[in-house]
């Protein structure tokens, strides 16, 4: 038997004292607790990582998501400052490829106020040696800038914490992490009083209170100040039952309870969810599309064939593989959805449709 990790002793210490910890409760602590929280004390992005994003795929990714930026900046009417916001911006490639492409734009970066929302320490390093001093870190969304703004959220979502309920004889359950005789982990069940319609045995329902929190959040903020956002991860358009909690180790699948602190947990974004939770803060919704919808919109064949043409045979490979990874059906193109909001009264942004 593996000797336990530090986080792990932490909270079968907490379960000890307080009784099965609710699965968000776990989450966060996986994720984010200061000392052993995954995030907090490591690189997890790239090839040495456990998961690889779509802006470390390639810099077409960063460029596109730039054009959109640029004519987001152009709907807001050009503003002299505005605060440009990622949630959750890695090691920073994404925003460092938006900036390139928003060069050609003028006055966009002349004007852009970069605001970064990252709780961990390493990548905050990694981002300020990437994007230089001129960046503004937070916590959380509360400290975000009053006036216009872009906001960018690329595979944040999917890692804020949720709970699960699962039908078991006749009722929805709350699913906890409780301990075994020998003070293992263990995932059960606790009698929890939740309203929903009865379901076949077994049946797992997620609901994401952090998530659509943060949301209504920014939905209030672009109800407040003219603004756009775009979101990109990988979930379903519409709500529906279903498990879809992971963890992932060394670029492999394990159990959520195996090695706390050192695997990464996430889960499917329901955008039917985040679309109304934005829209009770007030924003306006656009979508979601595929992430190939928008990709194919926006000109990444385009994009990709001019670079080949630049390219030599090996790095032509390389591209045609990175833009069928990131809009190819059967990968990241149909899995993740793309949505955006805006404040009231804003243009539709392309290649959304009407709200």
């Amino acid at each position: 038997m593996k000797k336990p990790t530090p986080l792990e002793s932490l909270i079968v210490a907490m379960i000890r004292e307080d009784g099965p910890m609710p699965l968000d409760r776990y989450m966060a602590l996986c994720l984010g607790h200061p000392l052993h929280g995954y995030y907090m004390s490591r690189d997890p992005f790239g090839p040495d990582g456990d998961f690889i994003t779509a802006p470390e795929i390639s810099q077409i990714f960063g460029e596109l998501v730039g054009i959109w930026c640029a004519a987001a900046f152009q709907a807001l009417g050009t503003p002299s400052r505005f605060s440009l916001i990622e949630l959750g911006p890695g090691r920073g490639t994404l925003m460092s490829d938006v900036l390139r492409a928003t060069r050609v734009m003028p006055g966009f970066n002349d004007g852009a106020q970069i605001h970064l929302v990252e709780t961990s320490p390493t990548l905050r390093k990694l981002q300020s040696e990437k994007l230089g001093a001129q960046v503004t870190w937070h916590e959380t969304v509360d400290s975000l800038p009053d006036g216009p703004s872009i906001i960018i959220a690329n595979e944040f979502f999917d890692a804020l914490p949720i709970r699960q309920y699962e039908f078991h004889q006749g009722q929805w359950m709350e699913r906890r992490i409780g301990l075994s005789a020998d003070d293992r982990l263990v995932l059960g069940r606790t009698a929890f009083p939740l309203a929903g319609p009865p379901a076949s045995e077994g049946a797992i329902f997620e609901t994401g209170p952090t998530r659509d929190d943060i949301a209504r959040r920014i939905g209030a903020h672009l109800a407040r100040f003219p603004g756009a956002l775009i979101v990109f991860d990988y979930g379903h358009a519409a709500s529906a039952l279903g498990d879809t909690l992971q963890a992932v180790r060394r670029h492999k699948f394990c159990s959520i309870l195996d090695r706390p602190g050192e695997a990464d947990l996430t889960s499917h974004v329901d955008f039917e969810s985040l679309r109304r939770a934005l829209t009770q803060g007030g924003a306006v919704i656009f979508g979601p599309i595929t992430q190939r919808q928008f990709l194919l919109a926006m000109g990444i064949e385009t994009r990709a064939a001019l670079l080949s043409r630049k390219a030599k045979l090996a790095e032509r490979k390389i591209i045609a593989h990175a833009t069928e990874r990131l809009a190819g059906e059967n990968q990241m193109g149909n899995l993740f959805k793309v949505m955006a909001a805006t404040s009231p009264g804003l243009a539709t942004p392309y290649p959304f449709g009407s709200p």
